[in-house]
């Protein structure tokens, strides 16, 4: 099966930069969210984003024009009925995944595949509340989704060959480098680097040393191009603590505990590059 058609659920970070991939490699896609302005502030960032790259001389103007002409925007599911493949990229929250899910199920052609972009959520669990669970998959994109090579394609317990294959050949098609990864909690990138986080917040916390010092460290001992907390306020530090008590639940370890400065920065509302305020100010 090659997908040449392509929906959307959610048009916030994740949802309109998978958009802008998908119309950018010629695939028409039709991005869906709950209000008209959700879905008009997601498109005005995928054009914000090609003005970018028109000024890098990456694209041209009527590239951009070509990409917006591809992308379609809804606030109902019922658009996505023709799409040969629908990705939830909804926020990271297991009810609202299975309500959608559920949903879209009802909805699509039988042979229609479906991919959640969860970071941390397991594919076979979700893949069990639909009907279609061989046609299920995990399409784990990373942030910035037009700029970041690489996708993680996660197969759930009952995912089938077939699907695996058709997107696979997909992310291929968008440019993008896919490794194929078993259902796992954090799967492998996240898995990884999350913990790693967590743990300069232990080492910030016990005032080892100071913010700027620790991400420096990093970066230049390790080779990183940014440092370990100001990626957690670029991921969002709620996202950071949420995929962390997800471990500490599924792996049942206490070396996945939350560190409690990062569950008192959360509490606090400072979330990092989108409240203004996280490790750094903005």
């Amino acid at each position: 099966m090659s997908i040449q058609t392509v929906g959307i659920v959610g048009a916030g970070t994740m949802g309109n930069g998978i958009a802008q991939a998908c119309a950018v490699a010629g695939i028409p896609v039709v991005m869906v969210d709950i209000s008209e302005a959700a879905v008009q502030k997601g498109l005005a960032t995928i054009a914000g984003s090609l003005d970018r790259l028109i000024k890098k001389e990456k694209i041209t103007a009527a590239d951009k024009d070509k990409a917006l002409s591809l992308i379609k925007t809804s606030t109902s599911y019922d658009d996505l009925k023709a799409a040969q493949l629908v990705i939830e990229a909804a926020t990271e929250n297991y009810d609202l995944k299975v309500k959608i899910l559920q949903q879209l199920d009802s909805l699509l052609t039988p042979e229609a595949l479906m991919a959640s972009n969860t970071s941390s959520i397991s594919i076979t669990k979700l893949a069990a509340v639909t009907q279609r669970a061989d046609k299920f998959i995990g399409m784990h994109f990373f942030n910035p989704v037009p700029m970041m090579k690489l996708v993680e394609i996660i197969r759930g317990l009952q995912t089938s060959d077939a699907t695996h294959d058709a997107v696979k050949a997909l992310a291929e098609k968008l440019g993008k480098t896919p490794i194929t990864v078993k259902n796992a909690p954090g799967f492998v990138v996240n898995r990884i680097l999350v913990p790693m986080i967590n743990e300069a917040f232990y080492v910030l916390a016990e005032g080892t040393a100071t913010p700027e010092d620790i991400d420096e460290g990093m970066k230049l001992g390790c080779n990183h191009p940014i440092g370990p907390l100001a990626l957690a306020d670029m991921i969002g530090l709620d996202v950071c603590l949420a995929v962390m008590e997800v471990y500490l639940e599924e792996f049942g370890d206490s070396k996945y505990r939350p560190c409690y400065l990062l569950r008192e920065m959360v509490a606090a509302g400072r979330l990092g590059r989108k409240t203004g305020q996280g490790v750094y100010t903005y």
